[in-house]
């Protein structure tokens, strides 16, 4: 299992805390099955920090006119809204949910170039609840496509989420299937796509960041 960077310091942490507990119980519990517990409660906590920073390799096929899905999760909004912050007309937004439990690496729907970086310093509502789309922590990145197409991608954090990290700087040239970035514990992320777009998926589906086509446009 390859373990994304970002977890390094996270894992290092738990390492400590779990091997403290561990040696504490070693010495000062004398009931066996009261001290196998612990030990299972530390190895638990442990697998759960490491599963949560994996770093799998995805493969992208970087079809010209394909947005593939930016992080793993299920699909909970999908509807036209009124982009009035960048765009200033109607867009479809289709929001995906990230539970603990699933990879937290971030990764660029489409290629072309970095148009606009913007983070935004606000609330940790739980990422289901609609308003966190505007209300939460978030970081908003425009990337242009060759064809002058634009999107947005909102990386937003939820009610456990306390640090987004983004890689993306103004002009950058980018790949789809590049890392974006990365959410520590549970979060959300927003793709704000043009009205045009042909759409490939529904609320409640699984998608795979990095694989799964989210949709279509005329390239």
């Amino acid at each position: 299992m390859e373990i994304h960077k970002e977890g390094y310091n996270s894992l290092i942490l738990a390492v400590v805390v779990c091997s403290t507990i561990s040696y504490a119980t070693m010495n000062t519990v004398e009931n066996p099955i009261l001290s196998a517990l612990i030990y299972s409660i530390c190895g638990l906590c442990f697998f759960i920090v490491l599963q949560f920073f994996r770093s799998p390799q995805r493969q992208s096929y970087s079809k010209n006119n394909l947005i593939h899905a930016p992080a793993d999760g299920e699909v909970v909004v999908i509807e036209e809204i009124d982009e009035a912050q960048y765009f200033n007309e109607k867009r479809i937004q289709v929001s995906i949910f990230m539970s603990p439990l699933n990879v937290h690496v971030n990764w660029y729907p489409i290629s072309g170039t970095v148009e606009t970086v913007k983070y935004i310093p606000g609330k940790h509502l739980v990422a289901w609840n609609p308003k966190s789309s505007t209300d939460n922590e978030m970081t908003n990145v425009i990337v242009k496509h060759a064809n002058g197409m634009k999107i947005l991608v909102k990386q937003i954090a939820g009610a456990l989420a306390r640090r987004i990290v983004y890689y993306s700087k103004e002009q950058d040239d980018v790949k789809q299937g590049d890392q974006i970035g990365f959410i520590k514990f549970g979060s959300r992320v927003d793709l704000i796509l043009p009205a045009s777009v042909v759409l490939n998926v529904k609320i409640g589906d699984k998608v795979t960041g990095s694989e799964t086509v989210i949709a279509k446009f005329d390239s």
